[in-house]
């Protein structure tokens, strides 16, 4: 008898409905060697009748087996299924989901070509309750590229953050000869099963290929075991499971991978249950508290540094069971952005709460002073607001009271306050909301308590169907701030509150009750229901209909005009008309499109020439680009459109020349009778378009779709041949498109330096001013470059030194400006005003630079520009090793060719301050030999080159 090359194992549990479709996706697979073992839990539906039929229309190929009791898990039919399977590999597959067509050829490639005992692919959650067919790759950074690991210890975030069993392939003889089974009777059996099977793996290896689509229902009515946080089983059984991986782990020296899965444990695990703390009752939280804590006290005390700073929070006040603090924190992660303490100063620091601040561990965790919530505007916090008390009387009039959180005092005692109480249907028909003064508004202390009396009942008109569902937001007039908050349940119960009589627009027997719910992240909202007779008959009678025949026929013709009505303003709609109706327009003679960095900011080479264009009279109509909302710093007298706005579109189709620095949206063509100037935003220290192995591992399609969009480059403006070398190469440029005219943004910089070095003096300029700059101290620009994780996003920035060690130590000599990356943020304390500037809303760098006496950098292409001036340069490279080996490397070894001591720690940054005369003389050759081979055209004229050879009559 032939043996299968792959069995796969399909377990059951009152699934009958959903089996054959799990099996059939087994038996199309592109690989025909393949086998189904199907075992069934014990089964109280026809999921065991179903498996037999299965197996008797596909003898050979599907064998049935049933359990003789329920186990309650998946752990007891996959190992049944383990036993049975005769394949030379086994993989795992839930009847609920299914495979990826060629999963099993795939795995099983990489398994015969690498020797490996585990091949992981990535697994899709397929979420089938969403209306747009939402799907989300799991951990897709994981599977950025094809790798093999001779050990689980080079990569562990493998083990740390893949669990699932059903994503991998087993060499069958593997799990035998380790003996390697799922634990039973015990819930999350996958967490364990893993990391037994990573750890004792001899060769992994991992496929960037799409093999397993978990099937996701999010309001499904029975919740999933996982789901079922409500129950303290349940944590019982993640707790346990966690203590068997780390015995695991201790047994084998695992240290750094305990670690590492200690911080996930925060990030994840934990907060998963944290998040419905606020909703359960005593009991819950303290049986909760000593399960928790006693797990915690284990916890690496290095995994604290690797969360976010309510994720460290909650864990520390969870240790402390202060539930006060701990579910105002538990709120703030539910609801992302709410500010939900009244927080605390002391000594210029900023706390989370005032509680624990006697303990140096309780200081450390919650000093939030770099969540900026003390200089960050008023408006722009999200208060947290509690309600503290609902009453109704039976019928349509009820009376709320609540709490506004107010952070430091913020709301002076003095500030005037009004407010108002709006419900706001969640889908917007015809009338948008109702709003009800509130009677009582006064200052608390640390907060600003309300009342309202509202009568509902003959106030709120609801449609009836379409309107649903409706929220509760308080919004809070304070002197000159106007403040929006939600309004929170809190520990107020709403289980015996009235179904209040409201009058739906579309009549009482569609709809007649006002029932108040709390939402899942603990908010006040309002839901229509039935409850006289007529109205329930009626609306039972309307959920049938809307199920039948023909309200299928109603509701997709309704879908499909909503999704044309969407589909107008997509990015598909309008890539779509940019080509076919505003690329048929003529070009505007003259017209010239400027942006820079993707409409972020007015600055940079854009900047440089529109303002030469300006200085010299040519005739051009300005167009300039902005993200957001709002345009903030443009100029005035230019045309403003908003990005990927119908205008912007219309204007890059009709213009004759695009001016950017980084890039136009990919999507849209240029047109032959338009000129695109691509001034680029600095000179490279990373590689860069295809020398990056991400753009090799794209395939040619997504190659192809690069290179459609960097031919669409007319001239690209380059400072030095090291750019040629670089960045003409890595985006494959031809010699005759490279301007070498040096970068229009620095001509401002090489006026700077000819004019000190002539007339021997320093002239600051107004910026110094207006940053109120001590012309007596040295200026100093910290310009760090961003971080991007495993799969390229974009990290926040802390600080990688103690800035208030700098003021105290550093502060009488010197002004440290902190300007960081577009993409990041910076918060400094208080306590160091006046010494250390948040210079990062500056968007244009180039005066700064012009400014600093000396720079501080990392890898930030500011090096290439600084260089113009011949100032000292320091480089604080604390992650050098990290960085410079990453998936994307560099062009060349920043030790060797920096033209400034490169350091590696935060002391000696300082002890370089501190010597600050010592670098400027030391250094000062190899700043030049860096300034000659990185910026040999930067010569003050670059931006009226490009004036005169494209813009004015001499140059056309």
């Amino acid at each position: 008898m032939h043996v299968p090359d792959v069995s796969v194992v399909v377990i059951v549990y009152n699934d009958a409905e959903r089996l054959p479709a799990a099996v059939q996706s087994v038996l199309d697979q592109t690989l025909h060697g393949v086998e189904v073992v199907i075992v069934d839990d014990c089964s109280k539906d026809r999921s065991y009748a179903v498996a037999r039929e299965l197996e008797a229309a596909h003898p050979g190929r599907v064998r049935a087996f049933q359990l003789p009791e329920n186990s309650g898990g998946c752990g007891a039919p996959r190992n049944h299924g383990i036993k049975q399977a005769t394949g030379a590999y086994v993989m795992f597959l839930d009847s609920d989901d299914v495979l990826e067509r060629n999963a099993c050829r795939n795995m099983l490639e990489a398994a015969e070509r690498t020797g490996s005992d585990l091949v992981s692919g990535m697994c899709v959650r397929v979420h089938l309750d969403s209306r747009s067919g939402k799907t989300t790759e799991w951990y897709p950074w994981i599977y950025s590229r094809t790798r093999t690991l001779e050990s689980i210890t080079e990569y562990p975030d493998l083990l740390v953050f893949d669990t699932l069993s059903t994503n991998k392939c087993y060499r069958r003889a593997f799990l035998l000869e380790q003996g390697l089974e799922f634990p039973v009777g015990i819930h999350y059996e996958d967490l364990l099963f893993s990391a037994q099977a990573y750890v004792a793996a001899s060769r992994i290896t991992l496929i960037p290929n799409h093999v397993y689509f978990w099937n996701v229902v999010e309001k499904a009515a029975a919740k999933s075991i996982s789901n079922r946080r409500h129950e303290i089983e349940n944590f019982v059984h993640r707790m346990e499971i966690h203590r068997r991986v780390d015995v695991l782990l201790a047994s084998k020296g695992h240290e750094q991978i305990k670690s590492a899965k200690d911080t996930k444990f925060l990030k994840h695990d934990l907060v998963l249950h944290l998040l419905d703390l606020p909703l359960l009752d005593d009991d819950y939280r303290r049986e909760f508290a000593r399960l928790a804590n006693g797990y915690l006290a284990g916890i690496d005390p290095d995994a604290y540094r690797n969360v976010t700073y309510l994720q460290a929070i909650c864990a520390y006040l969870l240790g402390k069971e202060d539930w006060d603090n701990l579910l105002t924190a538990a709120e703030a992660m539910t609801n992302k952005g709410r500010l939900t303490s009244p927080l605390a100063e002391r000594d210029g620091r900023i706390y989370w709460c005032a509680d624990h601040l006697d303990d140096a561990e309780g200081r450390k965790i919650l000093d939030v002073t770099a969540q900026g919530f003390s200089s960050t505007p008023l408006t722009s916090l999200a208060l947290g607001n509690h309600l503290t008390s609902y009453a109704d009387d039976g019928r349509g009039t009820v009376t709320l009271t609540g709490s506004v959180v107010n952070p430091l005092g913020r709301i002076r005692p003095e500030s005037e306050l009004k407010a108002s109480l709006e419900f706001r249907a969640r889908r917007q028909i015809g009338v948008r909301s109702f709003s009800f003064p509130v009677e009582s508004v006064r200052h608390a202390g640390d907060t600003i308590e309300w009342k309202v009396t509202a009568d509902i009942g003959s106030t709120i008109r609801p449609f009836g169907i379409i309107d649903a569902v409706w929220d509760v937001r308080l919004k809070l007039t304070a002197g000159s701030d106007r403040l929006t908050t939600r309004v929170s349940v809190g520990g107020v119960d709403l289980e015996n509150a009235a179904r209040l009589r409201v009058r739906p627009r579309l009549t009482r027997l569609v709809s007649d009750r006002f029932q108040p719910e709390m939402t899942k992240k603990g908010n006040l909202s309002y839901v229509l229901t039935a409850e006289g007779a007529a109205a329930v008959r009626t609306q039972s009678l309307i959920n049938n209909a809307m199920h039948g025949k023909a309200a299928g026929v109603v509701k997709r013709s309704l879908r499909k005009a909503l999704r044309a009505r969407r589909n107008l303003g997509s990015g598909e709609q309008k890539v779509k008309v940019y080509h076919e109706v505003f690329s048929k327009l003529p070009v505007k003679k003259g017209t010239v499109v400027f942006e820079s960095h993707m409409g972020k900011q007015y600055s940079d080479s854009p900047k440089a020439i529109y303002e030469e264009l300006v200085r010299s009279g040519a005739p051009f109509e300005a167009i300039w680009s902005y993200e957001g909302k709002e345009p903030r710093g443009f100029p005035k007298e230019a045309t403003l459109v908003r990005r990927w706005s119908w205008a912007y579109l219309r204007a890059l189709a009709q213009a004759e020349f695009w001016v950017d620095n980084q890039g136009f949206p990919l999507a849209l063509a240029k047109r032959p009778g338009t000129t695109y100037i691509q001034t680029w935003h600095g000179s490279a220290l990373k590689r860069m378009g295809f020398h990056e192995p991400r753009t090799k591992a794209q395939g040619k399609a997504g190659q192809d779709r690069l290179q459609s969009a960097l031919d669409r480059f007319d001239h690209f403006l380059i400072r030095s041949e090291h750019d040629t070398r670089t960045l003409a190469k890595g985006f494959r440029l031809r010699d005759g498109v490279l301007l070498r005219t040096g970068y229009p943004r620095n001509d401002a910089l090489v006026a700077a330096h000819r004019s000190e070095a002539h007339t021997g003096e320093r002239i600051r300029g107004p910026l110094a001013g207006e940053l109120g700059i001590d012309p007596d101290k040295k200026v100093l620009l910290y310009a760090p470059t961003f971080r991007a994780n495993a799969d390229g996003a974009v990290e926040g920035f802390e600080f990688p030194f103690d800035v208030e060690e700098f003021a105290d130590r550093l502060g009488d000599r010197f002004t440290l400006l902190v300007r960081t990356h577009y993409l990041n943020s910076a918060v400094l304390p208080p306590s160091v005003a006046g010494r250390v500037v948040d210079v990062s809303k500056y968007h244009d760098v180039t005066p700064l630079l012009a400014l600093a006496d000396g720079l501080i950098t990392d890898y930030s292409s500011v090096m290439f520009d600084y260089a113009v001036l011949d100032r000292p340069m320091l480089f604080f490279a604390y992650d050098y090793e990290k960085y410079a080996t990453d998936i994307r490397g560099t062009y060349f070894d920043l030790k060797e060719k920096a033209p400034g001591p490169v350091l590696a720690t935060a002391e000696e940054l300082l002890q370089a301050i501190a010597a600050f005369d010592e670098a400027d003389a030391k250094y000062a050759h190899a700043r030049r030999r860096f300034l000659t081979e990185s910026g040999e055209y930067d010569r003050g004229d670059a931006a009226r080159q490009i004036v005169e050879k494209f813009f004015t009559r001499s140059g056309k």
